[in-house]
């Protein structure tokens, strides 16, 4: 069971979103129903599934409905028809008290504009959602202040918002948002209102900080490059309803439909996409073979290279050819003594980071992860199937 999921969700706007349901939910355009009844169609159908632990990245231009989807997960907004369960739970039936502890307790919002509270310092803020809960000031001080040097502030506790930077209020409103350990994170256009370097930031903050707490994160943007660096997935909305849910990968190299197909034709794939989607198994992985027994298997599998590993350790790439050339010399027994490990790349590198190991070799490249076991390798003609796939067509233009 997934932690959050959301099932064919309509939010109408109007006087009386019930009396166009139907119509929203018999296919009808929301232009159409605009025109003839002058509600609108914020959502429409929308279903997805959101897992632990993952970063899960909204995205879509201005008027999708991106925004409004996120604020129905903590219901401050109410759908039009649909269900929305968290952790088995319908949220649409808390009732008042049980919502606000929903609230307080499993969920954590994160706004474009901070959201501050100009009276208080730094610290206050951080310790705000404690003080809600009730704890004591000692204690909510305490674990305000590790939140503030876990975001990068230590030294800024007793600052009040109008003396910090936009992208240190933007630290001050995450660690607030953090502070009361919710299971689930919801940012609105969190990083959207700071300037290009400290978004940048402000984006390798949060994906540090996801990797020692494992946040379910629900993120919106309306920036695919930041949809792609930050998202395990990515839903992408248009005019209120899916258009496609997928890693980043599949989003790039599978789009669903014309409008998703415009949104990635100007992506730079070598920069968007790591190691780890083009990778694939070894030809050839040679143990614990001496030099006889390593020819034997490599001309067996008529391989003229061999990636060598011993005990679970990546050691190098040996060729045939060197290993030919010994010719008998016996102070040389084992494959590994002969083998090449100038050459690497990580699973999580960009396949730009790859591209100037793969021009000076001839074999393909070994990926090996943070605890040197040998992952896969990546060829040229790995890389260049996916960064020259031919465009299938321009797609339809995008309006913001």
């Amino acid at each position: 069971m997934a932690q959050i999921e959301v099932r064919n969700i309509y939010k109408i706007f109007g006087d009386k979103p019930k009396d166009v349901l139907q119509r929203a939910q018999n296919g009808e355009g929301k232009d159409d129903i605009l025109a003839d009844t002058g509600h609108t169609v914020g959502l429409s159908d929308v279903s997805l599934d959101i897992e632990e632990g993952e970063i899960f990245v909204i995205m879509g231009l201005s008027g999708s409905g991106k925004s409004t989807l996120i604020r129905h997960f903590n219901r401050l907004i109410d759908p039009t028809a649909g269900h929305i369960t968290v952790e088995g739970t319908d949220v649409m039936t808390l009732g008042t008290d049980s919502l606000i502890k929903f609230r307080r307790d499993k969920m954590s919002m994160v706004f474009q504009r901070f959201g501050l509270l100009p009276h208080r310092t730094a610290i206050q803020n951080v310790g705000y959602g404690l003080e809600i809960q009730g704890v004591e000031k000692s204690k909510r001080e305490e674990k305000a202040r590790e939140w503030i040097d876990m975001v990068g502030l230590a030294g800024y506790e007793d600052s009040y918002p109008s003396q910090l930077s936009g992208g240190m209020q933007q630290r001050v409103g995450l660690a607030r948002a953090l502070c009361t350990d919710p299971e689930i994170l919801l940012m609105d256009e969190a990083f959207s209102a700071l300037d290009p370097l400290i978004r940048s930031d402000m984006q390798d903050l949060l994906l540090a900080l996801q990797a020692k707490l494992r946040k379910t994160v629900v993120f919106i943007t309306h920036d695919l490059d930041e949809a792609l660096r930050i998202g395990d997935r990515i839903a992408i909305l248009k005019d209120g309803a899916l258009s496609q849910v997928g890693t980043p990968a599949d989003i790039l190299l599978k789009p669903a439909d014309d409008y998703v197909r415009a949104f990635v034709k100007d992506v730079n794939r070598a920069r968007a996409l790591n190691v780890d989607v083009i990778m694939r198994p070894p030809a050839l992985r040679l143990t614990n073979e001496t030099i006889e027994e390593a020819m034997a298997q490599m001309r067996k599998a008529g391989e003229e290279y061999g990636y060598v590993t011993y005990e679970n350790e990546y050691r190098g790439v040996v060729t045939l050819e060197a290993m030919e050339e010994l010719n008998g010399n016996d102070k040389i027994k084992w494959a590994r003594e002969l083998a090449d490990i100038t050459h690497t790349v990580h699973p999580d590198e960009p396949i730009e980071g790859a591209v100037p190991a793969a021009l000076t070799v001839d074999y393909p490249i070994p990926v090996v992860c943070d605890e040197g076991e040998l992952v896969g390798i990546v060829s040229n003609e790995d890389m260049v199937s996916v960064l020259d796939q031919p465009d299938e067509g321009g797609g339809e233009e995008l309006r913001h």
